[in-house]
């Protein structure tokens, strides 16, 4: 069930979709547990609900769910009261801990982050990004990150778990101090250098906030772990007179960033209001007496300094706060940065988001805690400088979140509420002021080379692109990649068609290229894994290996007879086992079938503007491309013909591979390749070819069917993402607000849910029938299936399967689909 409505564009804060789940008992709703939200750069979002389990004990489900498709919720067991999420910073793994946990630690630990690794991405992107040095915990071998996992329990303790590449888990516990307390509140961030800063309070607001540094390292196998203490802070509410008491309790304790130590975000809190500050660490000079500097003079007559907390800002008496989500997006908090951001009205990770009890949700600016946007989920506007003392109180407690998450670009919000909903909120890059059209596609293309830069998932960007805004940016994101290297041109290439693609699939007038470019990314997959086959006949080659000779050798010849073309390659080259050739044989398929099939393009009725295929006919690097593997394949079908593509020929005298690759030269002679790095550019509205020689379908070769794009029986590609429905919601209804969201259901059925439909293994090419017996997986985006086991045993079909373990094709994550699927 979807309510599909659209929201009033350029607002502040608006509701994306809300996640209803199905109406438990009373006495299974236990109000009183705290909840857990954690967000991934792979917008995966872990959750917990306060929600006793079918054999009503306290033990808790972990949810994780893909944003661009809610109604796909995973639950796991966390044989847990209480949890605290967090993902590892490649954002595919999900650590958490518990109350209780396992017979060796009973103690409750809290927020555990991961250790941190130098983020990935390219520095010299337009010069756009700046990457700061950032050194990790711990290095293996030749300064790879260690990766593992710290946590702090409530009776002072911290403990690391080291994972080395073995598998093997080191474990070590420390105390923080000599003194061990109790430790309600705790939160961990990381230095530059590689140090760890734990902040822990023990939820009085009249007890210091402590802070310690931890060092972590391994010593003969072992982990070891050093602690030092760090100055401390007492909250300034707590220092008034006049409002000592009126605050008794801590109730969040958070640092402003994970990589950011020196600012610290804390909030008291009473029955009824909440106060919050901003604190900072900062260097101050120690004043020395005269006396001692004539007994001990200063070397350089430098001061000597000492580490201090300072307040930054601090709120009036607020409405109590329920929930704290703060910024991950890495930015530059310098005055001219900060005033820069303040001319463009570009906002994104200057605001963090504070939930409170009356249902509202308030963005507040990170350093100056001033409000910046507001939104009420349930209660009617209200001004926002309106005392809370003054505001009317209802009968009873209002819907609010109780935990809540900002994305990675910090253009969307999610919360958990009181009631178990989860709703998603987009957040706008100005913050509701009004925008040239041009400023705000700046705006947005800045934050999606950021993605593109660092890998991560843009998704939450996709949500404030309008229909009419993907030409603009499809255009303007193929320029800024243009002015790249070539180096970096190649490493960013299927990264830019799969943002491309996504882009594309926001607006009916570009809906047809998402299938030319996924088909664009299988075709580079495949010709990569191919040439890779090839090997060298002398180990002592030049500097050009047999991949690199053919790409040069296919453009430099422009005969269209494929037999001229291949006696100028050293056929030895490509000698394979010949079982290896024959277990290529459905990959070799798809080539030749997309070559028929494309070259039939320019005759088919109906108009080809709005078929799959018809960008490639003037995409000069693909059609090279497909030169090139025409001709590896009609080498490997000299050393075995099986492996050769199946054609369907009304003479058997007819040689489908030489007719195939004479049409396929004279077409690519019209569009010659600009370069080994070049990706498509924007559409082209007008769509229509240059003259030049025809290449339409041979008359003696049947053309295999293909149907109109999206069409579940479309097995020549992947299916289109912009294809993927809703399946029937079970135990929950997602209501979206947005029709133009990424992600929302369609009418037709994918491939993948299609009952009764045929079904294909579209990486390995391989027909599984309409009830599978094979357990199999699907893309969490694309609807892209293929099977969970290999059924291959050669190298060469494991070393392609190999490229799909972790990701597909369009860089989604797999999820397990049930035999008993339909």
């Amino acid at each position: 069930m979807c309510d599909l409505r659209r929201p009033a564009a350029g607002g502040m804060m608006d509701l994306a979709y809300v996640c209803e789940w199905e109406k438990w008992s009373k006495s299974s709703h236990c109000p009183s547990v705290p909840l857990a939200c954690a967000w991934s750069c792979r917008n995966l979002i872990a959750f917990t609900m306060d929600l006793r389990s079918d054999d009503q004990d306290l033990t808790r489900m972990i949810h994780i769910l893909d944003t661009e498709h809610p109604w796909d919720l995973h639950s796991i067991p966390s044989e847990h009261h209480e949890c605290t999420l967090s993902w590892l910073l490649r954002g595919s793994v999900c650590l958490w801990g518990s109350q209780g946990g396992s017979p060796r630690e009973p103690e409750r630990p809290l927020p555990p982050p991961s250790l941190p690794s130098p983020q990935s991405g390219a520095s010299s992107f337009g010069e756009k990004f700046s990457r700061v040095k950032f050194s990790p915990s711990l290095t293996l071998f030749g300064g790879k990150p260690m990766e593992g996992w710290i946590a702090v329990t409530v009776s002072g303790l911290v403990t690391v778990s080291l994972l080395k590449p073995s598998g093997q888990v080191l474990t070590s516990t420390e105390s923080l101090c000599r003194l061990r307390g109790r430790v309600a509140l705790a939160d961990i961030a990381f230095t530059g250098g590689g140090n760890i800063v734990v902040a822990t309070a023990d939820g009085s607001s009249t007890s210091p906030v402590q802070f310690y540094k931890v060092c972590v390292s391994v010593v003969s196998e072992k982990c070891r772990i050093d602690t030092e203490i760090l100055p401390s802070l007492f909250m300034r509410c707590t220092t008034d007179l006049n409002r000592k008491d009126k605050f008794p309790a801590i109730t969040h304790l958070k640092f402003l960033a994970r990589d950011m130590s020196e600012q610290v975000l804390l909030c008291a809190s009473s029955q009824t209001s909440s106060i919050v500050e901003c604190w900072s660490l900062r260097k101050e000079g120690l004043p020395v007496n005269n006396i001692f500097q004539q007994i001990s003079p200063v070397v350089g007559d430098k001061q000597p300094t000492i580490l201090k907390w300072r307040i930054l800002s601090a709120t009036n008496d607020l409405d109590r706060v329920s929930a704290v989500a703060l910024p991950k997006l890495p930015i530059s908090l310098t005055n001219t940065d900060l005033k820069v951001a303040s001319d463009t009205q570009f906002y994104p990770g200057l605001g963090l988001a504070l939930a409170f009890h009356d249902g509202s949700v308030h963005i507040v600016h990170r350093l100056s805690l001033q409000t910046m946007a507001v939104f009420y989920s349930s209660a009617a506007p209200r001004p926002v400088d309106e005392p809370a003392v003054k505001r009317l109180r209802s009968a009873g407690p209002a819907v609010h979140f109780k935990a809540m998450q900002l994305s990675w670009t910090s253009l969307a919000l999610v919360g958990i509420d009181s009631q178990g909903k989860l709703s998603m909120l987009r957040l706008s890059p100005s913050m509701g002021h009004p925008l040239e059209v041009g400023l705000a596609l700046r705006h947005l293309l800045f934050l999606l080379e950021y993605c593109m830069v660092t890998g991560y998932d843009w998704w939450d960007i996709l949500l404030h692109v309008q229909p009419s805004m993907v030409q603009s940016l499809v255009e303007k994101l193929h320029e800024e990649y243009t002015r790249q290297t070539a180096a970096l041109q190649q490493v960013l290439s299927t990264r830019i068609l799969a943002m491309k693609a996504s882009l594309c699939k926001l607006s009916p007038c570009t809906v047809t290229r998402v299938c030319d470019y996924h088909t664009k990314l299988f075709l580079i997959a495949i010709s990569s894994t191919l040439k890779s086959l090839l090997r060298p006949h002398f180990l002592n080659t030049p500097d050009k290996s047999p991949g690199d000779r053919l790409t040069e050798i296919c453009a430099k010849i422009t005969d269209v007879d494929i037999d001229k073309v291949m006696i100028n390659l050293k056929t030895e080259e490509f000698v394979l086992d010949m079982n290896t050739l024959q277990a290529l044989q459905q990959l070799l398929q798809w080539v030749g079938d997309f070559v028929l099939y494309l070259l039939a393009q320019p005759t088919q009725p109906g108009g080809s503007l709005l078929r799959p295929g018809h960008s490639f006919l003037r995409d000069g690097t693909s059609l090279g491309m497909l030169r090139e593997l025409m001709v590896v394949i009609r080498i490997w079908g000299l050393l075995k013909p099986s492996c050769l593509p199946v054609y369907t020929a009304t003479s058997d005298t007819q040689d489908s591979m030489s007719l195939l690759f004479r049409l396929l030269t004279k077409l690519w002679i019209c569009f010659p390749s600009t370069g080994p790095c070049s990706v498509w550019g924007p559409p082209n509205p007008h769509g229509s070819l240059p003259p030049c020689p025809a290449p339409g379908p041979p008359e003696s070769t049947q053309l295999p069917p293909c149907p109109a794009p999206g069409s579940p029986k479309s097995t020549w590609l992947p299916p289109s993402m912009s294809c993927r429905p809703s399946p029937p919601v079970d135990r929950r209804s997602c209501r979206n607000l947005a029709s133009w969201c990424p992600g929302l259901p369609h009418a037709l059925p994918s491939p993948a849910r299609a009952p009764g439909q045929p079904k294909i293994d579209h990486l390995r090419r391989l027909h599984l029938g309409a009830c599978p017996t094979e357990e199999c997986k699907a893309c969490t985006r694309c609807g892209c299936v293929t099977m969970l086991k290999s059924p291959n045993r050669t190298t060469a079909v494991k070393q392609w399967e190999q490229r799909w373990i972790k990701n597909c094709l369009c860089g989604g994550l797999w999820w397990r689909v049930p035999l008993s699927y339909p």
